[in-house]
C-alpha cells in the first residue's frame, strides 16, 4: 500500500515541522476505482473507472467508516459503488482521496485482491474488511 506523493510531502512537513495537513478537517474520504495503478504521482482521476453510472463513494473518517487494528485500517462497512448501466472495463486498483469528484489527491492507493470485470447491471461491492490499508 502506498501514499500519493502529495500526501507523503504533507506528512513529512507535519512530522518534522508541525505543519498541519490540509485534509485533517475532512469528514469523509472518497474511495475511487481504477483500471490501472494511478501511481504515486497520479490523482484520483488517473485511470479512474468510467463505466456509465460510476461515482466515487464517501466513507466517513470515524469508527463507522474504518476499522483500525495495529498498523492497518479497513472498511468497517460494505462499500458499494453505483451499478453499471453501460460500458465495460476491468477494475484493478482502488484509491482513497479527498473529493467526490475532480483531480483529488490520493491519500492511499492499492491493488484490488482480484480484478473485477464490470459490465451492464454489475454493482461493485467491497464487503467489510476487504479494502485494507497497511502503514509500514
Amino acid at each position: 500500500m502506498s501514499k500519493g506523493n502529495t500526501t507523503e510531502g504533507e506528512l513529512v512537513a507535519f512530522i518534522f515541522r508541525g505543519t498541519s495537513v490540509p485534509w485533517s478537517a475532512n469528514g469523509n474520504f472518497y474511495v475511487a476505482l481504477h483500471t490501472a495503478d494511478p501511481g504515486e504521482g497520479g490523482n484520483q482521476t488517473t485511470s479512474e473507472a468510467a463505466y456509465t453510472g460510476y461515482a466515487r463513494v464517501a466513507v466517513s473518517r470515524d469508527a463507522g467508516g474504518w476499522a483500525l487494528s495495529g498498523n492497518q485500517a479497513s472498511n468497517a462497512a460494505e462499500v458499494t459503488f453505483p451499478e453499471c448501466t453501460g460500458g465495460t472495463e476491468t477494475l484493478t486498483h482502488f484509491s482513497i482521496g479527498l473529493a467526490a469528484t475532480s483531480t483529488s489527491q490520493i491519500i492511499y492507493k492499492g491493488a484490488l485482491t482480484d480484478s473485477l470485470a464490470i459490465s451492464n447491471l454489475i454493482t461493485p461491492r467491497f464487503p467489510v474488511g476487504t479494502l485494507v490499508v497497511t502503514e509500514d
